[in-house]
């Protein structure tokens, strides 16, 4: 894994742009430019809970869009007793939109995007704890 301080890595984006527009290394896929970003900065494509630049986590956004920039997945402890999918998504989920299709029939689909101060539209949020403090 390479890894940067902050100084080297802003030097390399910096670097990267004054080259000023550049092409996606893979059309067609939701994470392209991030992708690219990694590619550029040398960076091995994984699919890890880590920052993918030692403490840094890179990410990268097309111009225009509105859609949500996601820093981590996690699913709930404890990871053992399989909670998103034995309580969360029959609870909570809804038929695979690919069901059948490129998923097995009666394929279930359960993701939220939460944060504090507002609940999603299924009712999840954020709450912290501040008298408890960070573990």
């Amino acid at each position: 894994m390479k890894i940067f301080t902050k100084e080297s890595l802003m030097l390399e984006l910096d670097q990267i742009r004054k080259r000023g527009w550049i092409k996606t290394h893979r059309r067609g896929n939701d994470g392209g430019v991030g992708n690219t970003l990694e590619d550029l900065l040398g960076i091995e494509e994984n699919n890890l809970p880590l920052p993918n630049a030692g403490e840094w986590e890179i990410k990268g956004q097309r111009a225009g869009t509105t859609s949500l920039i996601t820093l981590f997945h996690m699913e709930p402890s404890p990871r053992a007793m399989k909670f998103v999918p034995r309580v969360l998504l029959p609870k909570y989920g809804w038929p695979h939109q690919q069901a059948g299709d490129n998923h097995p029939k009666g394929e279930m689909s359960f993701r939220q995007t939460i944060s504090v101060g507002s609940c999603s539209n299924r009712g999840f949020s954020v709450k912290i704890n501040h008298e408890k403090g960070p573990r």
